[in-house]
């Protein structure tokens, strides 16, 4: 499904985010891109979203060469994917309900059909009884979880984690953890960037490597293996 063949990311002279990075990642699979700040996660996130175009390279995602993406043919191709980030991105004036109904409304949904698709999704990360709550009245947890049924609610192929539990407690981010896996059991293909490593080492999941840029382990079943 996705493929990134020799990607490498210049910015300057001076800073190398990426280099000659590749790998596959297949349908379904639940994926783990791990690193020390700096070390690349977020440019593999930012290019496979095509927010950023590799300075040399390929990325292919199904039947699209990403970096070949005209800017029009961006907000189609991102229907496949959704993406969590550590710092929620809710719209504040937005309850949860609309919160999530908006990524509909984006793509001119009838109110019917929002009204039809969101109830199931957030009652999917248990917020159901959450709905009419604005983010000031959620807890770091639950912001997440709505941030997370946004994601979800046009039933992507893949769904991009990048470090979503970096704000919160130990025992929501197991919450969290746990919905990912759900999701991937559902259907859809997980890739979690994260530094966290007990994360890593629980999930016991197929784990990518970078360190300066550079792939240099990927393991079926790794483990956090930097100091």
């Amino acid at each position: 499904m996705i493929i990134f063949q020799n990607v490498s990311k210049n910015y300057n002279h001076n800073s190398v985010a990426l280099d000659k990075v590749s790998f596959k990642i297949q349908p379904n699979e639940f994926v783990t891109l791990v690193g020390r700040s700096g070390a690349g996660k977020s440019t593999v996130v930012k290019l496979l979203i095509g927010e950023e175009r590799p300075s040399k390279g390929q990325i292919f995602f199904g039947s699209y060469e990403v970096n070949k993406l005209k800017p029009s043919e961006l907000p189609e191709f991102r229907r496949h994917i959704g993406v969590i980030f550590q710092d929620f991105r809710l719209l504040t004036k937005k309850t949860a309900f609309e919160n999530v109904a908006f990524a509909l409304e984006v793509e001119g949904r009838l109110q019917k059909e929002i009204n039809e698709l969101v109830p199931p999704v957030l009652d999917m990360v248990g917020l159901k009884d959450k709905a009419f709550n604005f983010p000031a009245e959620l807890s770091g947890g639950e912001k997440q979880r709505v941030a997370i049924a946004r994601a979800m609610i046009n039933q992507p192929d893949v769904l991009i984690a990048d470090e979503p539990t970096g704000n919160l407690d130990p025992f929501n981010t197991w919450e969290v953890i746990k919905l990912l896996k759900k999701i991937n059991e559902l259907g859809s293909t997980v890739i979690l960037a994260t530094h966290d490593k007990e994360i890593v080492n629980t999930l016991g999941e197929r784990v990518i490597t970078l360190e300066d840029g550079k792939v240099i382990k990927d393991e079926a079943h790794g483990r956090f293996l930097i100091d």
